[in-house]
């Protein structure tokens, strides 16, 4: 029963640990689009520099979790749950890598307004923004009931990076941009998409950690 009581609050641990590396994650997104509206190169370099502390983060998680295997050596569903945090964890850090990504790019199209030039980005920074935070949430809550919702919004993400990407060729046809603007402004749509991805993955994985099937496979 100690045992037990012990591994629960080992993995209430790691949870929480989890949700603050989401909570880092969502705040360099939202503070790389408030630079650039801002022309804040300091914060731009300072979120560039801070994917550090994420990757620290994940370290942490990923070296708790495995510990408690090796420890506890939890069957059933007590391993889908650790297991599919470390899947998590990496997803997450994933997220982290392309809000850097962003930042780096940020840096040379610092004097364009993104806004004017994609005007379906701001609606596409907001649905990735969101497909994290519910995505984070959902797993933390063990909401798998919900995790489907966010799933399906992935494909809003995908419809509006196809519209970045097409008004952007069509603004290059009519000579309305500079080729190498078009590719750091794409640059920074795909990554908002592989954002929208990692933030599914997530999803994924709840659905995983309460029936042991990704994708309607049996794995555990």
């Amino acid at each position: 029963m100690v045992a037990r009581k012990n591994f629960e609050n080992e993995l209430e641990g790691l949870h929480n640990e989890l949700s603050l590396m989401g909570v880092c994650v969502e705040k360099a997104i939202d503070d790389i689009f408030f630079a650039l509206e801002n022309q804040d190169i300091e914060l731009i370099t300072a979120i560039k520099n801070g994917d550090r502390v994420v990757d620290d983060m994940e370290k942490s998680i990923e070296a708790k979790c495995l510990s408690l295997i090796t420890r506890q050596q939890p069957v059933a569903r007590d391993l889908r749950v650790v297991s599919a945090t470390l899947k998590v964890v990496t997803d997450i850090e994933r997220i982290g890598d392309h809000a850097a990504d962003i930042a780096e790019v940020a840096l040379r199209c610092k004097d364009v307004n993104i806004y004017h030039v994609a005007e379906q980005m701001p609606a596409l920074i907001m649905c990735a923004k969101q497909m994290v935070h519910e995505a984070v949430d959902i797993f933390i809550q063990r909401d798998e009931v919900n995790a489907q919702k966010i799933i399906d919004m992935d494909d809003e993400v995908d419809e509006l990076f196809n519209q970045v990407k097409n008004n952007l060729v069509r603004s290059l046809k009519e000579e309305k941009i500079d080729a190498d603007v078009l590719v750091d402004i794409l640059m920074i749509a795909k990554y908002l998409e592989r954002i929208g991805d990692h933030a599914t993955n997530i999803c994924e994985w709840s659905i995983f950690r309460e029936t042991g099937s990704v994708d309607n496979v049996r794995l555990l």
